[in-house]
């Protein structure tokens, strides 16, 4: 995913990402002066307010969005936009092309969705919708591992069908029975075990699993307390342990176990043992 910085205006800043193979876009602001004209966008785009306010027009009506609300427009809905406080506003927006929506959305629902949701409202109060965008907004922002991405995408778009849709996609909220479940959660597991530390895409490990990638989620964690890539790190970590126990520098260790680079590697250790690699290879 590449990245972009820009001064939108005296004061403000912004950044942008973009997938490189799907439309997929993310964007985090903090505007001042800036005025958008009236325009729509081919995507879904859902944002959110972090601080301040703006206030814009759409369906022929007038919006303020506050901290903490998010907003959510459908495909080619036009909208303008503008601060609607001294200090400006700062938000984070995610633009997701249909195809995605409807693939995220099919796989969900056994290919029972009834087609694209419509958004009945763009302004909402939502403090679980707000979360899920918060946190698909965070790994799409950074080298996030392709597993990690794909788990959060399916968690914010089956949220936003449920809670903002006009009518949620028929079969979103259908579950694998206990038993099917389990034994899905098992054989991803197996999967995840066999193959670490290579990365293992969504699909290969709902393949495995012989079940969607959203109903593999949610019996994974069901099952184990974790999603698929919590378990994938924590493998990693315990294999990294076992290098750096031996002698293996930590950057070398980063690097075998499939960490992106080593200051990730470093956090997420100390964030789990409360130490870091070199404390803990020099004990």
């Amino acid at each position: 995913m590449g990245s972009s910085d820009a001064g939108p205006d005296a004061g403000g800043w912004v950044r942008y990402w973009r997938d490189g193979a799907r439309p997929v876009e993310a964007m985090h602001a903090h505007f001042l002066d800036h005025v958008y004209p009236p325009h729509s966008h081919d995507t879904y785009s859902f944002g959110i307010t972090d601080a301040g306010a703006q206030r814009f027009r759409c369906r022929g009506a007038a919006h303020t969005s506050g901290a903490g609300m998010v907003m959510a427009f459908n495909p080619d809905e036009v909208h303008d936009g503008q601060a609607a406080a001294e200090l400006g506003y700062q938000y984070r927006i995610v633009h997701l092309g249909p195809s995605v929506v409807s693939e995220v959305l099919g796989d969900a629902t056994g290919g029972r969705s009834g087609g694209l949701p419509l958004f009945r409202q763009p302004v909402l109060t939502d403090p679980v919708l707000a979360g899920a965008l918060a946190r698909l907004h965070a790994v799409l922002t950074k080298d996030a591992p392709a597993l990690v991405r794909d788990e959060r995408l399916t968690a914010a778009v089956t949220a936003v069908a449920r809670r903002a849709a006009v009518t949620a996609p028929t079969g979103l909220l259908r579950a694998p029975s206990e038993r099917a479940g389990r034994q899905a959660a098992r054989r991803a597991r197996a999967l995840l075990d066999e193959t670490c530390p290579e990365p293992v895409t969504a699909e290969s490990l709902a393949e495995a699993a012989g079940c969607s990638r959203f109903a593999l989620y949610r019996a994974f964690r069901a099952a184990y307390g974790l999603a698929p890539s919590d378990y994938q790190r924590q493998l990693r970590l315990r294999h990294a342990r076992t290098l750096l126990a031996a002698g293996t520098p930590p950057s070398e260790a980063a690097a075998v176990t499939g960490f992106a680079d080593q200051a990730h590697f470093s956090r997420w250790f100390q964030r789990v043992y409360g130490i870091t690699p070199g404390t803990f290879r020099r004990a």
